[in-house]
């Protein structure tokens, strides 16, 4: 084990100084085809060096088990949990999930701890309390996983809806070219100014519903939805392809309507914001032209809307279905014949929980109460502003696309030329694509020689940038 140990650490101190000083394309290519022998020298040494037998079955489990990338389709209840995505020691939905998928068998000990050996990923991110019907998590499973082995030890909030092969560069998020959200909300949010004070007993009528979808209709095409998000989104142009308002329905006593948003993606705070607007504008509190001047103007003081009635609908792959779903090797990624089981799903565990929630918290009506301090106009404090961090803080929604959106898919689709940067951005990007486990020897070639600033090769930071990236080719 200490020869092994010794290998791979003179494999990272050789692989580090060798990268820091090259200065041509061929340097690199034939860099990183020394990097692959070097790994295959360690893997050797690795099989040679005597282990205990536990430990050599969890180091080959992985190469034993035959698995094919899937898309996995979740719905689940947000009520109780504090988001979807992994977090030590919090209550998750992707916790949850892991369990499942552990107690099924399809995945062990090592890929519990560690999910991203089954390049386990989400499409969009659901934050607190916030449900979803159609959530899409690409991962590696065996092939005779089927839905009722994870279902079983799930539990009755969540639920796997369908698995299906995909190709094997599909990644949930990157590959999603749109999202549907949906905001449920009662239709005394949307009462005129000249209703007093209206109550659970309010009923929207067909006149104020149409006004509603007039609203909302402002939000279509591409936009700079820069008021719509928090202060520092550095790029908030976003391009929306349909909104429309439900018919109403009774449910306990009160009548709600939900508001559908189909976009190309979303930035944090941004579907709140927007309903947040038409709300105003529906009760007079602003004007339609607001929207207008949203996009154009400086910083506006656009209140949030409250979280509960967020639901994430579906995240759409129509590029990729036209590419692979008739190649008569892939199904298209299209979930209508599961739509009766997802809305018995979603009338029993969501939409009660929405209404209980509401009725009991009263978190609309207090909400609304607020409306009236904003202004709609330019901001002249920073005190929204605050209230903008304090809600991040509290309670995110969307799916958080942006740049964070830009570098997944850099990585995932390693065939795409990067663009040019500078020695210490190029390295990063280098070291992106090694720990995404697909080293392409002409990427990481054109990737490496933009680092033309030798002083930034050679910096410390730098240095620590290739340590990284050449741990992961040695594990």
């Amino acid at each position: 084990m200490l020869k092994l140990l010794r290998l791979k650490t003179d494999l990272i101190t050789a692989a580090t100084k060798q990268l820091c000083n090259m200065s041509s394309v061929p340097q690199v290519e034939h860099f990183a085809e020394t990097l692959i022998n070097l790994k295959r020298k360690v893997e050797q040494t690795s099989n040679a060096v005597e282990e205990k037998p536990d430990a050599k079955r969890i180091c080959t489990e992985m190469e034993r088990v035959k698995r094919k990338k899937v898309a996995l389709v979740l719905a689940y209840s947000g009520q109780g949990y504090l988001g979807l995505q992994r977090n030590p020691n919090q209550k998750t939905i992707e916790e949850d999930l892991l369990v499942a998928l552990k107690k099924a068998n399809a995945i062990n000990d090592e890929i519990f701890k560690q999910p991203q050996l089954i390049q386990f990923q989400r499409a969009a991110r659901t934050d607190k309390g916030v449900s979803a019907l159609r959530q899409v998590i690409s991962l590696k499973l065996p092939e005779e996983t089927k839905v009722d082995d994870i279902n079983e030890h799930l539990p009755e909030q969540i639920r796997v809806i369908a698995i299906r092969r995909v190709t094997k560069g599909f990644n949930s998020k990157s590959s999603c070219d749109g999202r549907t959200y949906s905001y449920m909300l009662p239709t005394f949010a949307l009462a005129p100014p000249d209703v007093a004070a209206p109550t659970i007993d309010y009923r929207i009528s067909k006149e104020t519903l149409d006004k509603v979808n007039d609203i909302i209709g402002q939000f279509k095409g591409t936009h700079n939805f820069h008021n719509f998000t928090k202060p520092t989104d550095p790029s908030a142009i976003r391009y929306m392809l349909s909104l429309h308002c439900s018919e109403p329905r009774v449910t306990d006593g009160m009548e709600f309507t939900t508001i559908y948003v189909r976009g190309q993606s979303f930035m944090l705070h941004q579907i709140r914001k927007m309903v947040g607007l038409a709300i105003a504008i529906a009760r007079g509190l602003a004007s339609i032209d607001t929207i207008k001047k949203a996009y154009d103007a400086e910083k506006l003081d656009i209140p949030i809307a409250p979280a509960l009635g967020l639901v994430l609908e579906e995240p759409h792959y129509d590029r990729y279905n036209t590419r692979y779903g008739s190649d008569g090797i892939h199904e298209p990624l299209d979930w209508t014949q599961y739509n009766s089981d997802v809305e018995q799903f979603k009338a029993k565990y969501i939409l009660p929980s929405i209404v209980a929630t509401e009725v009991q918290q009263r978190s609309m009506l207090e909400w609304l109460e607020t409306l009236p301090v904003h202004s709609f106009d330019v901001r002249t404090t920073h005190v929204h502003e605050q209230e903008d961090c304090e809600e991040e803080e509290e309670d995110d929604d969307d799916d958080e696309e942006g740049e964070e959106e830009v570098r997944s898919s850099r990585v995932a689709n390693v065939t795409k030329p990067p663009r040019m940067m500078g020695g210490l951005a190029a390295l990063e990007e280098a070291a992106k694509i090694v720990e995404a486990g697909t080293v392409d020897l002409d990427t990481l070639a054109r990737v490496a020689s933009d680092a033309k600033d030798k002083k930034a090769v050679k910096d410390s930071t730098a240095t620590e940038v290739v340590k990284n990236s050449t741990e992961t080719i040695s594990r």
